[in-house]
């Protein structure tokens, strides 16, 4: 081994109000020309099975499965991954996360991502789709070396459309922090709340948030023109070391479509790779 892996820290303690805490900890390793899942436990329903390496042993990449398949009222989860010295990890999920409706207890998410010098992280979920009467706070920290790269997506789905349910008494707390070489970059907080996202300051009546961020090399002009070209709904911000991608739409397959597009143009700037899309996002 090159390096050991980024030390994640201990596994929380439970807490004391009802519901399901789980709790995963990675950390990835570089190992001459691969990159291992050097470290992996979790406490309660949170599992990756094994590493995987569909586009050869540089890149690893992590399902994360959460067994009970839906997050309800009260439970916690809490995941932190780390990247060692030019390790490349890829997380997704093999389905989109439901949130269930709270009935008075409300829920959780915390992740912490951690890479260190020549490394990079992706975090690329499928949909987070919010039930009406959801009371979810969700937490994202990164923490990136000067040299490190880091892609994340999220797709938010407020209610059913599907099956005609509006998110009208919920609530969404949401706050992400990116750290660049020891500088705040990314600081953006708000709260979603039930029918005040029919306003125009909020999502103007739509149901459907995607973003995409990315932190390292700035995207040359050409490339955002480009991107802008294909697609005039995407809301595309280059700021120093961030980008940032924006799309509102009432469709969850037309967003991840999207920021899809936008990954596969990124990625091969970003971490000089081409964009294959995981296969567990075609199951």
């Amino acid at each position: 081994m090159r390096d050991a892996p980024f030390p994640v820290g201990p596994l929380p303690d439970s807490p004391v109000h009802p519901g399901w805490h789980a709790s995963l900890r990675l950390g990835f390793a570089r190992d001459g020309a691969s990159t291992r899942l050097a470290e992996r436990r979790h406490s309660g329903p949170l599992r990756v099975q094994k590493g995987l390496y569909p586009e050869g042993p540089g890149v690893c990449h992590a399902v994360i499965v959460h067994p009970p398949g839906g997050i309800a009222g009260g439970d916690v989860l809490d995941i932190a991954v780390g990247a060692g010295i030019d390790a490349h990890c890829l997380l997704t999920s093999p389905g989109a996360a439901k949130w269930y409706r709270a009935n008075g207890r409300p829920s959780k998410q915390s992740v912490s991502l951690r890479a260190d010098s020549g490394a990079a992280i992706e975090w690329l979920p499928q949909e987070t789709i919010l039930y009406d009467g959801a009371d979810v706070t969700l937490e994202h920290d990164v923490e990136l070396a000067q040299d490190a790269a880091y892609i994340g997506s999220e797709i938010l789905c407020f209610g059913r459309a599907a099956s005609g349910e509006r998110f009208i008494h919920g609530a969404l707390r949401q706050r992400t922090r990116i750290r660049h070489g020891g500088r705040l970059v990314w600081h953006e907080q708000g709260r979603a709340a039930g029918a005040a996202l029919a306003s125009p300051l909020a999502l103007g009546g739509r149901h459907v948030c995607a973003t995409l961020i990315g932190v390292g090399r700035p995207c040359p002009p050409a490339l955002l023109a480009s991107l802008r070209a294909a697609d005039a709904g995407l809301g595309l911000t280059q700021l120093k070391s961030m980008f940032v991608a924006r799309y509102l739409c009432d469709d969850s397959e037309a967003a991840r479509h999207a920021l899809l597009r936008v990954w596969q143009a990124l990625r091969p700037h970003l971490l000089g790779l081409d964009a294959q899309p995981p296969r567990i996002w075609r199951t």
